[in-house]
């Protein structure tokens, strides 16, 4: 199973702010999405970067309140590991685990596609290893 899999199923929306939405702006968004990570996209809907819940809460540990009236260009995470349609489930998992992130945007050719998140990638496998059990059972079933 790969990373287009998922986003048949999921769906191909993305939420993103501008460099220049405040952390607070940025947590209503948030919070009125049920989401835990948006992206922060320029003008030309060129990815600049992601700003997650978690991000928020370490910077509010760090500078306090002041967090509040930061932009999400100063806080967002810049670095970021990007995946591909053809990203397999497994590789993604091991990306996320391996950079201890939980939100993977999709790109292809140079074009953002997606983002998927830990929750996805863990239910895709899910559903994976049930299939594989169920083609076991038959093949069992079937030659016993």
């Amino acid at each position: 199973m790969t990373v287009a899999a998922i986003l048949k199923h999921k769906g191909y929306q993305v939420t993103s702010v501008a460099p220049t939405a405040t952390v607070a702006e940025v947590a209503e968004t948030l919070q009125a999405q049920k989401i835990g990570a948006v992206l922060v996209m320029d003008r030309a809907d060129q990815l600049l970067g992601i700003v997650s819940e978690r991000d928020i809460v370490r910077c509010l540990a760090a500078n306090g309140a002041r967090t509040l009236e930061m932009t999400a260009g100063q806080l967002m995470t810049r670095a970021l590991q990007i995946a591909s349609p053809g990203t397999t489930v497994a590789e993604a998992m091991q990306m996320m685990t391996a950079g201890r992130f939980r939100h993977l945007p999709v790109m292809e050719n140079g074009a953002l596609v997606g983002l998927i998140s830990i929750g996805d990638v863990v239910k895709a496998r899910i559903m994976q290893q049930e299939s594989e059990v169920d083609s076991l059972k038959a093949y069992v079933a079937g030659s016993a």
